[in-house]
């Protein structure tokens, strides 16, 4: 068959079938859904694109097949793998039309894309070997199956997760497309090319009316359809070969829907939302929020979508000597990338990381302030409390101290030097870290006050950017009732009082950053 022939009736067919769907969809309303939250437009529009890109596939590739029948051309591949391919793909558009046009739910959804790759896995198209990890070893029915329902799963919600802006699934399939059609010639596997050529004329001819300003969306139908075509193909182009070069090219130039579904999934697991709940935190939608128009977003990702692309064809090299080389240019690509995205739920992982990184440190805070607690317990004087509070916190994460007491002096029993009457006619216990005395003394970022029974004790830090390495419910609880004891027996002469009265509650918070 050629293939510039099947591009141009995929491109004529889309084009022309698309158009027509387009306007019965908005003579009858079929899957002009009302306006969602997460949605960019602010108008009905049809959401049943997939329909023209669907037939034009499906009839290109009919009418080949009739004119190599009829001229004698038998096709060098398999006519039942075609087929097969064709018809879980159908099953997968029909699932998404019905979607677009009943609202199914998520477990209906999975179930059927779950059975589309099922018997896909039956029909012979299959993930068996998977070098990175099992070397060449063919891989049993117990991993096989799951691994290939997966992949079918993943590929095909990516594409749907994406197909949020005029153009941006068609067009990120598309250049997934072209990837899987020069694999496929530099393979030379037949079957492959010849849907590939195919479904890349259908989504240019769509790409006419769904390119920004958009007159018609893919839908369900239209997204899970290129999803599952694409998953399909990677695997039928992929069978023959063991070599980790023909695993990574799909996952590579699928790069920016696989991206996009990781962050989604991780983000809602950070968050707590459920993993199926919708949202405007895609790529697109943080590009967008950045201030990038509409047609800006949808461009920059297509440049994201063909430098992922060329990447890939990159491996195909003999031997795939680049491989490394491609792997670590997409790696920075993605950590750039996501950096400057600006979740938030990143942020929070890398605090975390800091934390766990700071964790020695904390334990170490933590401690002082426990044998700081032992030591209240046993002070009599406001001298040796001021000796105890001075060592726990010289080391520690914390500037400055300002232990405040609400007492007249007659009730002190010794009268210490670093306690000073302030304007607020209460006495004052100062101390700060040394700082170079030359400069102007900084202002606290922030200050933690801990109320006790005789007063108060402030405790201030000068920066808020680094994590705070110490408990603070240790501070609010141990701590607090310790300096308190120690407070009211230096003020008023009781008795010691035994340690047992300070108690750890269960489930304390075991760290608190900034």
């Amino acid at each position: 068959m050629h293939y510039l022939a099947l591009f141009a009736g995929g491109t004529v067919l889309s084009a022309l079938l698309t158009r027509q769907v387009r306007n019965m969809a908005r003579r009858n309303g079929w899957g002009c859904s009302p306006v969602r939250d997460r949605d960019v437009h602010t108008c009905l529009m049809p959401r049943v694109g997939g329909i023209g890109v669907y037939l034009a596939v499906v009839i290109t590739i009919g009418f080949a097949l009739l004119i190599s029948q009829a001229t004698g051309n038998k096709p060098d591949f398999s006519r039942f793998q075609l087929v097969w391919i064709l018809g879980c793909g159908t099953l997968v558009f029909l699932l998404g039309l019905l979607d677009d046009l009943r609202n199914l739910s998520p477990f209906a959804k999975f179930s059927g894309q779950i059975l589309a790759g099922a018997l896909l896995y039956f029909g012979g198209l299959r993930i068996s070997v998977i070098p990175i990890l099992f070397g060449p070893k063919v891989l049993g029915i117990f991993i096989s199956l799951p691994l290939t329902i997966l992949w079918v799963l993943l590929i095909s919600n990516a594409f749907n997760l994406i197909d949020g802006l005029d153009g941006l699934s068609a067009g990120s399939a598309l250049f997934s497309t072209v990837v899987v059609f020069v694999v496929s010639l530099f393979n030379g596997n037949v079957l492959v090319s010849v849907l590939a050529a195919a479904l890349a004329g259908a989504l240019i001819g769509f790409l006419r009316y769904n390119f920004n300003p958009a007159t018609i969306f893919l839908g369900d139908c239209g997204s899970l359809f290129l999803g599952f075509m694409l998953s399909a193909l990677s695997i039928a182009g992929t069978q023959k070969d063991t070599t980790l070069v023909a695993v990574t090219i799909p996952l590579v130039s699928f790069g920016l829907p696989l991206l996009d579904t990781a962050l989604a999934v991780l983000r809602r697991f950070l968050s707590g939302q459920s993993l199926f709940s919708a949202d405007r935190n895609h790529i697109h939608h943080r590009l967008l929020q950045m201030g990038f128009s509409h047609r800006q977003v949808v461009i920059i990702l297509y440049g994201v979508s063909a430098a992922l692309g060329l990447l890939s064809l990159l491996i195909l090299d003999e031997g795939g000597s680049s491989l490394g080389v491609v792997l670590v240019i997409v790696g920075f690509g993605i950590i750039f990338g996501v950096q400057h995205l600006g979740y938030h739920e990143f942020a929070e992982l890398r605090r975390a990381a800091k934390r766990t990184i700071a964790q020695k440190d904390m334990i170490a805070n933590n401690l002082a302030i426990r044998r700081a607690c032992e030591q209240l317990l046993r002070a009599k004087a406001l001298p040796e409390i001021s000796s105890i509070l001075e060592t726990a916190f010289s080391e520690n994460d914390f500037d400055e101290l300002d232990l405040k007491l609400n007492a007249p002096i007659a009730t002190l029993q010794q009268i210490s030097e670093p306690f000073e009457e302030d304007f607020d006619r209460a006495w004052h216990y100062r101390w700060s870290k040394a700082h170079d005395h030359s400069e102007p003394t900084p202002l606290s970022a922030w200050t933690l006050t801990i109320e006790l029974t005789r007063g108060s004790l402030s405790l201030s830090r000068i920066t808020a950017t680094n994590p705070l390495v110490v408990d603070i419910s240790l501070l609010t609880s141990e701590f607090q009732q310790a300096l308190s004891i120690a407070l009211d027996r230096s003020m008023k002469g009781q008795p010691d009082l035994a340690p047992v009265l300070v108690h750890v509650h269960p489930g304390a918070v075991e760290a608190v950053s900034i």
